[in-house]
């Protein structure tokens, strides 16, 4: 068994993706970030153990790679790189400044790395559902979020509303969001029907079935009537 230092680990981490981007630059593959950082990392580190000079390897490590073997935006993502490497006279950083090397493809000036490029014109969420509004009032002391992919029958027992009205629905808010419902506000919330297999497993336990199952809004109703759930 080997017990190995975390600093070790790394370093077997890094030697890994290196090995993983020579592979792939050798068949011609270009490199993405991770993949450029870690073989010039481990290209630098090996250099110190093999005492080079400091000058020598920020020289060498300039002339690893050119943008012709990194993705495209790659190079302006590796602006400088600070490396912990083990001399022999202890461990020392190196940096690296603009380690990629401008290659003799042609570049696009309109790639920026991480950029969001929306389309044009307004995303229209749901378009030809039918919309639900009811107001909701939270009867408790402190606030309520709901999540967008709530079964809205089946949420907090202290919000008040017309239940029946909300069997089947969700927020009609994108994916990921939701409303907060402060104590004694009333708001109005748009609702939509859930789509897909129809089937509600889990929530709050007052359906665990398919919606459209025949007297499933009846059983529910009268779940949620027995356990104190206002609005039904």
């Amino acid at each position: 068994m080997i017990n190995l230092s975390p600093t070790e680990m790394d370093r077997l981490i890094v030697f890994t993706a290196a090995e993983f981007a020579r592979r792939n630059r050798s068949l011609g593959i270009r490199l993405s970030h991770p993949e450029a950082v870690a073989l010039i990392t481990d290209e630098v580190m090996t250099a110190a153990r093999r005492d080079m000079a400091y000058e020598d390897i920020r020289d060498m490590a300039g002339r690893l790679l050119t943008t012709d073997d990194v993705e495209p935006g790659v190079a302006g993502m590796v602006k400088m790189l600070y490396i912990e490497c083990m001399f022999a006279e202890g461990t020392k950083v190196v940096v690296v400044f603009e380690p990629i090397a401008p290659g003799d493809l042609p570049l696009s000036d309109d790639i920026v790395p991480g950029d969001v490029i929306p389309m044009d014109g307004d995303i229209e969420l749901f378009p030809g559902a039918p919309v639900v509004a009811i107001d909701v009032v939270n009867t408790g002391d402190r606030d309520i979020q709901v999540r967008s992919h709530s079964h809205f029958f089946e949420t907090n027992r202290a919000l008040r509303f017309d239940r029946a009205a909300a069997w089947g629905m969700k927020l009609d808010t994108p994916a990921g969001t939701g409303i907060r419902f402060e104590p004694g506000v009333v708001k109005t919330a748009r609702l939509v029907p859930l789509e897909g297999g129809r089937t509600v497993i889990g929530e709050a336990g007052l359906v665990d079935g398919p919606l459209d199952a025949p007297d499933a809004r009846e059983k529910a109703l009268e779940t949620a009537r027995l356990r104190g759930y206002l609005g039904a």
